[in-house]
């Protein structure tokens, strides 16, 4: 079937006007700009812009059910304080509430564009419902242990859990590392070891210089990262602070290279983005998360002009209302006004696929690449497509086309 539009968006090459997309099984077979000749299986869709399904590169879908549990915060730590109280309300992670708001998340990410998910994951227990959703998935199945003395021995009881799960083309488990302040470097040097042994451990996941409190804990070992570490009983007293950076503390444990995604980087520096760009890591942010858990606003501006891989995520519904990527856009856009509409679309597309490894598949349409592809509703009015896409799109706008 060939679908007409008054907008198409390839992604990779510029937008098309009266433009279409030949869909067959479900495969892209050709994308084009021609209105002389017409197809007799052919379908004119009206103002609408074609583009690939957006990719949420970072979220928890595990705790979308505290959604409104977890009140705002001016300091992270403070937060992630009142993360753990939330949890530890529900322990059981295949109770009732857990699953139902799993669910609800997947829906709410369906039908607002989303077509694939990088998901942390603490317990393994969405990866079944990913598997009964259309969506493609990473699961990563996240490492937390700061006092680990044998990383490879950690490392290796997770690759056995993981790989005891079905298998799966559409929806993979890797691994991931919580955060420099969360994670034994053990750990981080027998995940960068382990990534660069089996490719079935790609990508790998990092929350990397989130807050001021992450900074400054890296480079004193104070601070209140450190308090909450003494107060979960958790810390280790042969963990000397290292002076520097988080992002040059996982680079020195040999943890970055071309398929970590490092998330956040709202603390990052010029010199820690120029690091980043150098290792082919791609940064992912989330800046209603941050701005709801106190972590502050991402420099995205900065995130562009360094040159750094940038993937867009929403992060859990315990710091964002909605897991509607159209929404992270236009926060975005409203925080970088200097950047091209057509580098966030990027973002949230190309860049967020092949972060996850689907850009064979996902995040761009061209002949071979999979569908369902995207077909958004644009006012008559409307002549800069790209810029009304980072405006804010609504799920009445979002009709799925296969």
């Amino acid at each position: 079937m060939r679908f007409r539009a008054r907008f198409v968006l390839p992604i990779a090459t510029p937008p098309i006007r009266d433009g279409w997309v030949s869909i067959d099984d479900g495969v892209i077979t050709a994308v084009g700009r021609d209105r002389e000749r017409s197809e007799d299986r052919e379908r004119d869709l009206g103002s609408v812009a074609l583009l690939p399904g957006l990719v949420n590169a970072h979220t928890h879908l595990e705790l979308s059910h505290l959604r409104d549990e977890v009140p705002p915060a001016s300091e992270f730590v403070t937060w992630i304080r009142g993360v753990i109280g939330a949890r530890r309300r529900l322990s059981d992670p295949s109770s009732p509430e857990i699953l139902d708001g799993i669910a609800r998340g997947l829906n709410e990410a369906v039908s607002t564009g989303t077509v694939a998910v990088g998901d942390i994951s603490n317990t393994l227990v969405t990866f079944p419902l990913l598997l009964a959703s259309p969506l493609a998935a990473v699961v990563f199945y996240e490492l937390l242990r700061f006092n680990a003395p044998d990383g490879d021995e950690t490392v290796r009881e997770a690759v056995a859990r993981i790989r005891a799960l079905p298998a799966s083309p559409r929806v993979r488990v890797s691994l991931a590392a919580h955060a420099p302040y969360s994670v034994a470097p053990a750990i981080f040097r027998a995940l960068g070891r382990a990534m660069r042994a089996d490719p079935d451990l790609q990508p790998c996941s990092v929350h990397l210089s989130e807050s001021a409190a992450e900074v400054e804990f890296i480079a004193t070992g104070d601070g209140p990262w450190r308090r909450l570490l003494e107060d979960l009983g958790v810390w280790d007293p042969q963990w000397t602070a290292p002076g520097i950076s988080p992002v040059q503390y996982v680079e020195e444990h040999q943890f970055l290279n071309d398929h970590v995604l490092a998330v956040h980087g709202v603390q990052m520096t010029r010199g820690d983005l120029s690091r980043l760009a150098a290792s082919g890591a791609t940064l992912v942010t989330c800046p209603r998360s941050n701005g709801h858990t106190g972590a502050g606003a991402p420099p995205i501006e900065a995130f562009y002009a360094s040159g750094v891989r940038v993937a867009v995520g929403t992060d859990s519904l315990a710091s964002s209302p909605d897991l509607n990527l159209f929404f992270e856009l236009a926060t975005m856009r409203a925080l970088a006004p200097g950047v091209p509409a057509s580098a966030l679309l990027d973002s949230a597309t190309r860049q967020g696929a092949r972060a996850l490894g689907l850009d064979r598949e996902l995040g761009s349409l061209e002949a071979g690449r999979r569908g369902p592809v995207l077909a958004v509703e644009v006012p008559a009015s409307v002549d800069d497509v790209e810029e009304y896409l980072v405006s804010g799109i609504t799920a009445d706008q979002v009709t799925w086309i296969s």
